[in-house]
């Protein structure tokens, strides 16, 4: 048995919606949209006008993009890696084709930039993990991220396959730099969550975390397949809602994580119990104690799997800490990758480990080594847990209780601060 869903079944990209016209606003906040979102269409992928809204004002401005492979200096020398198999480095050959090759025919000049070089480092195998400081440009020379990246460009655009956000983050504030993070870009993600208004997205990103924000706490409702009904409570004091926009306009250091589209929390405590799959499709329920997971029991599938997870959160404790409470606000089609599918509105996300790029307390030094201080986001959405339903959200606030979604859709106080 697998959970279905009428209304609420998580949208599906089709080609035919890619190059329509876009929709408005009022249009795509609509409570059809918003519940059939298949109907929503995008326009096409526009570089110049995605770099432009982004970062306004590029005049001046020098660029260049970051990717990442097992062995940068023998793939990144003379673009060897569009020569592979069709499959083979899709992130990579995206980056290439819908950014450094628009540069060299013609954004730069429109946008005001220069620049516009493609750089590879080391793969960190592991998301948010700190890079190694060895890069190399298309001759195959050995360069210096700090050096002779961070140092000399304006822009950094990071197109890679783990994600990057957290260290670039840090990174930009040592040298002030503005960048961008995209992560498992694949085609339908350039064909609508980076094709959409970032304008736009801000506004609508703003409109939720207004309504969200200085929550005392939430608390989240999983519904098992046989019936059970797991509730994690998340600690937030109270805090201001933060918000993954997609802006970095501006001169402030600053990295924006694109897709864009999230309001987040830090919690400040956890207790309870959530479902976690895991990659090899086996089901757990975590126990969660004062904001730390402590212990994985099974539910169904491979008891080595949760043996495994078990074993890693007794040789260090830190990795089993809650960082991140996300929620998304965007109504975007399931990519297949967390980067966009965590934005989509009517999903929520947990994150463990390092939150210092969100203002936590979370650092790389805390963990027992450096391959254990990953940032890692649980996403619960429909086709990502068909096991399990969101069945309930609930905010609790100013002594009130507001429920966020239901059954993985906005609920009607979220769309109405929507529209607002």
């Amino acid at each position: 048995m697998k959970w279905t869903y009428s209304l609420t079944m998580p949208l599906q990209y089709t080609e035919g919606s890619v190059g329509a016209t876009v929709d408005s606003q009022v249009d795509y906040l609509s409570d059809d949209i918003m519940m059939n979102p298949e109907k929503r269409v995008f326009p096409d992928f526009d570089v110049t006008r995605l770099l432009g809204t982004v970062f306004e004002p590029t005049q001046g401005c020098r660029v260049c993009i970051l990717t990442d492979f097992d062995d940068p200096q023998r793939w990144m020398k003379d673009f060897a890696f569009l020569d592979t198999d069709e499959g083979a480095f899709g992130v990579q050959k995206n980056a290439v084709k819908h950014f450094y090759q628009p540069f060299i025919d013609g954004v730069m000049d429109k946008l005001g930039m220069s620049g516009g070089e493609m750089y590879a480092y080391y793969s960190t195998c592991g998301s948010n993990l700190d890079m190694k400081d060895d890069v190399f440009d298309s001759a195959g020379n050995h360069l210096s991220l700090d050096d002779d990246i961070y140092k000399k460009y304006d822009i950094v655009l990071c197109i890679t396959d783990w994600s990057a956000t957290a260290p670039l983050t840090a990174k930009c504030k040592e040298f002030g730099f503005r960048g961008a993070t995209m992560h498992g870009m694949n085609d339908i993600i350039l064909g609508s969550g980076l094709a959409v208004d970032y304008n736009q997205v801000a506004a609508d990103a703003e409109k939720m975390r207004a309504a969200m924000t200085k929550a005392d706490s939430i608390e989240v409702d999983f519904t098992l397949e046989d019936g059970r009904v797991l509730t994690a409570w998340l600690g937030l004091d109270g805090q201001e809602a933060q918000k993954s926009q997609g802006l970095c306009k501006g001169l402030e250091p600053d990295v924006a994580n694109l897709p864009a589209g999230e309001v987040y929390f830090v919690p400040t405590d956890a207790r309870g119990e959530f479902p976690m799959k895991y990659d090899d499709g086996t089901l757990g329920v975590l126990t969660v104690t004062d904001r730390n997971i402590v212990k994985s029991s099974l539910i169904e599938g491979n008891q080595a799997t949760i043996d495994a997870h078990n074993a890693r959160l007794a040789d260090d404790a830190m990795t089993g800490t809650i960082g991140e409470l996300g929620f998304g606000t965007q109504v975007l089609p399931v990519s297949y990758s967390d980067i966009q599918d965590e934005k989509v509105i009517g999903t929520c996300h947990l994150a463990t480990g390092r939150d210092d790029h969100l203002g936590g307390d979370i650092i790389p030094d805390m963990f027992k080594i450096h391959e254990n201080s990953t940032h890692d986001d649980i996403l619960f959405a429909p086709h990502k847990t068909p096991n399990f339903n969101i069945s309930e959200v609930r905010m609790n606030k100013a002594g009130g209780t507001e429920i966020i979604i239901e059954n993985f859709r906005p609920s009607e106080f979220v769309k109405n601060a929507m529209r607002s």
